[in-house]
């Protein structure tokens, strides 16, 4: 078996650039369009600064050239990419100003949601924090990261739910669009993957305690750590973010 952090480089996470069938989404067909291209920019299978062909979309999708120029304008709606008359629609590079901002927001809505779920957490939602936590440890034993970045995400989504404000993750989602996409620079960094797991088992073992405020410092330092390491990574990758 590998050594997980032996077996990462520096270098930014470009995912296969093939798009995902469309049969794998729900929806309307514009929306299915929406969500494969949006998946795409997010897992960086479209790089930063790159160029999008419409028709090369159309065919790899088989799709007409509507749907495509309308989940292009949604995309621009939420500053994934960048619509420059008579140049061309390009994929939207990184900007540090928006990624503070966002993680801002985030670490807003996730402090205020974990100290109240510390308050009232089940004996029934805690078994299903250590069962994620526990798929968690075994993907990073195996080195799948994609896998691990998606029981990441789904940890955080349950603690949101936990509060029973149903439009919370829609906000912090929503909010956290530039910072989702730009961490997929994080992942790769020599510690940083099974640094991320050590902070998700602090902030379990505060829930465990039903301890608020032990709960709130142990989701605060795991949020801000993530711009703490993009920084650097906007030197040594300026081509990536907006200079």
């Amino acid at each position: 078996m590998l050594q997980p952090d032996d077996s990462f480089s520096q270098e930014p996470i470009l995912a296969d650039r093939s798009l995902r069938p469309l049969e794998e989404f729900s929806g309307s067909l514009g929306h299915k369009v929406y969500q494969t291209l949006r998946q795409a920019i997010l897992s960086l299978s479209y790089r930063p600064g790159e160029i999008l062909r419409k028709p090369e979309i159309c065919a790899e999708l088989g799709v007409s050239r509507s749907p495509v120029s309308d989940a292009v304008a949604r995309l621009a709606n939420e500053g994934l990419v960048d619509v420059i008359p008579q140049a061309g629609t390009y994929v939207a590079r990184f900007s540090m100003a928006e990624i503070r901002e966002g993680a801002f927001l985030r670490e807003a809505i996730e402090l205020q949601a974990i100290e109240l779920v510390a308050e009232s957490i089940s004996e029934e939602q805690l078994v299903a924090l250590r069962r994620n936590l526990t798929v968690q440890a075994a993907l990073l034993g195996d080195c799948d990261i994609p896998g691990f970045y998606q029981l990441d995400g789904e940890m955080h989504e349950m603690i949101r739910s936990f509060t029973g404000y149903r439009k919370l993750s829609a906000v912090a989602e929503s909010a956290w669009v530039h910072v989702e996409r730009a961490r997929r620079l994080v992942l790769p960094v020599d510690g940083r993957v099974s640094a991320t797991l050590a902070e998700h088992r602090a902030i379990m073992a505060a829930l465990e305690a039903r301890d608020p405020q032990a709960a709130r410092a142990a989701m605060r330092l795991h949020l801000r750590k993530l711009v703490t390491y993009l920084e650097p990574l906007e030197r040594s990758h300026p081509e990536l973010f907006n200079p």
